[in-house]
């Protein structure tokens, strides 16, 4: 089995996807992807969380959301 048919195979099992459907958190650590489509395909990608990359991704766009707002209110107030 090639590593293509893994990630296929992880994808579907229900045990490696949390929370509702919508949101669609996914953790396998042998799906060797960082983002895999959503258990809703239409709905877009989601972050692998068992891989290392996956997580610093997560944590990487948090604090962007969380800078955001603080750099636009500097910006505002100069």
């Amino acid at each position: 089995m090639d590593q293509q048919e893994i990630n296929k195979t992880e994808w579907v099992k229900a045990e490696n996807w949390g929370g509702p459907r919508w949101i669609s958190v996914y953790f396998s650590k042998k799906d060797s992807r960082t983002w895999v489509p959503k258990q809703i395909p239409w709905m877009g990608w989601t972050l692998n969380l068992a891989k290392t990359s996956g997580v610093l991704m997560f944590l990487s766009i948090l604090l962007g959301l969380c800078l955001l707002p603080m750099l636009v209110l500097i910006y505002i107030t100069r």
